[in-house]
């Protein structure tokens, strides 16, 4: 709310540029290329492409529908709809809250080796080593320090706080009017070095060329079960790669014009998001497989999933550049920090608009409030390999425990994001009906050209996906089964 009404983008591209932006983020840069090299390259590419069209599209157009049409924040846009589902609204509410301030701490990550490689390529001082050999205990030492994890971390709250608090349109649409196409152009001109590298081709071939493997038993027999591995990868990485159920879509949808076209809005949305994830693994997997290759180390391995890819490895595969290696690595850290400033200015933006709509205060005294609770909060996270790193929490007895990070990404990606889809497909399949979100997407005068593939998924098989994720997704992160994605 800024001025005592509801904030609206300058127009679709403007929408569709921020909405792109939040989708864009960590997960794409670290995930996305880690699961690509384990699931049998253009195979798991091939399967993901289709999630993002039918599964992907079906719940983003959803969300961003609820949004237009209730010109509210989660918060409160379920219980307009309808009394009693006003639940879903509250739980897509936490998810935010607690998501944004271990994604600030792990921005705060961001940064400190930001300015550690600008101080390698300005004054030749390796803080890291010769040949980046002392990248784990540079990063290990850092997370466990007793106050520079936090301290990082609130740089990056308060610079995602101070766009927040400018609004829509002069903060998030225009701070994402420079930052995305920085983030383009790094991108691209990273990845077309590292393409161009003496040797990469077979990292490409890696990468782009479909590996039956990853769908083969020992025998060599195709299995099903293997096969439904690989997809339910693909499926949970297409699903936070694409920002669903986080309340950001439903947010930024109250923002939208209803002259717009959501349809073609939301295609727009994937083909952005899935352009820099395909990127992503062009700038990491073939530096990785030739540093894996040139190391000894089984590429697996190297391509480690999460923190220790990007603070671990791939300076390592960094400092096998010689001299451009420091740059490059600046580089980089500063494409990843845009890609984590936007996606943490999407979250932050649910809180704040949802601290609006409840409470009818404006925007600058939400966003106070609101970063005042994420700073709170974020101090868990940035001493939890630290000060606090003795503290474990469980969720059963004797499950060995979480840090607080680990454990807040478990609560929210893996338990909470899933029963949010579930609870909006079921409402918007069986209680409000696909006729609602149809209509809306065809206010201003849009067809909606998908309108049958649309019912059929959140009727049936959105539902059903999301199920089977969510039980994967505990089974994983628990260790149950010996199930692992």
């Amino acid at each position: 709310m800024e001025n005592g009404k509801r904030a609206s983008w300058s127009g679709q591209l403007a929408f569709v540029i921020a909405a792109a932006a939040s989708a864009i983020g960590l997960g794409n840069l670290w995930r996305f290329p880690y699961l690509a090299a384990q699931y049998g390259g253009g195979i798991f590419i091939a399967i993901y492409l289709v999630l993002v069209v039918t599964l992907g599209f079906t719940l983003m157009v959803t969300e961003i529908a609820v949004g237009r049409k209730t010109q509210q924040a989660p918060l409160t846009a379920y219980s307009l709809l309808h009394r009693k589902w006003g639940f879903v609204g509250f739980l897509g509410t936490i998810i935010p809250v607690l998501i944004t301030p271990y994604y600030c701490v792990i921005g705060g990550w961001v940064l400190y080796y930001l300015k550690a490689y600008a101080q390698i390529a300005f004054t030749g001082v390796d803080v890291l080593g010769e040949g980046a050999a002392n990248s784990g205990a540079f990063f290990s030492s850092f997370i466990s320090a007793p106050f520079a994890p936090f301290g990082y971390g609130l740089v990056f709250i308060l610079a995602c706080a101070a766009v927040i608090v400018l609004g829509v349109k002069n903060g998030i649409e225009k701070s994402n009017m420079i930052m995305m196409p920085v983030l383009f152009v790094m991108a691209i001109a990273i990845s077309l070095y590292v393409v161009f590298l003496p040797g990469s081709g077979d990292g490409l071939k890696y990468y782009l060329v479909p590996n039956l493997d990853c769908v083969t038993g020992p025998d060599g027999r195709f299995s099903i079960a293997l096969l439904g591995k690989t997809i339910l990868g693909a499926m949970g990485q297409m699903f936070y790669s694409l920002s669903l159920a986080m309340g950001i879509m439903i947010t930024y949808g109250s923002y939208m014009k209803k002259t717009d076209s959501i349809e073609k809005c939301v295609r727009r949305i994937e083909v952005f998001d899935t352009l820099i994830a395909l990127i992503a693994g062009l700038m990491i997997i073939p530096v990785v497989y030739m540093f894996a290759v040139k190391t000894g180390t089984d590429v697996h391995d190297a391509m480690n999933a999460g923190p220790g890819l990007m603070f671990i490895t791939l300076p390592k595969v960094f400092a096998t550049l010689g001299a451009v290696g420091p740059w490059i690595g600046m580089g980089f850290f500063l494409l990843v920090a845009f890609a984590a400033a936007t996606s943490a200015i999407s979250l932050f933006e649910a809180c704040v608009a949802s601290a609006c709509d409840m409470l009818k205060i404006e925007r600058k005294a939400a966003t106070f409030f609101t970063t005042a609770l994420i700073m709170f909060l974020s101090v868990f996270s940035a001493l939890g390999y630290g000060a606090w790193g003795h503290v474990k929490l469980h969720v059963f007895p004797n499950d060995g425990g979480m840090q607080f990070l680990d454990f807040f990404d478990f609560i929210t990606n893996s338990v909470l994001m899933p029963v949010v889809a579930i609870a909006t497909c079921i409402f918007v399949g069986w209680v409000m009906g696909p006729r609602a979100v149809i209509d809306e997407c065809e206010a201003g005068g849009c067809k909606m050209k998908a309108k049958g593939v649309y019912t059929v998924m959140v009727k049936y098989l959105a539902p059903a996906l999301m199920v089977a994720l969510l039980i994967s997704e505990v089974c994983r992160a628990l260790g149950i089964g010996g199930w692992k994605i």
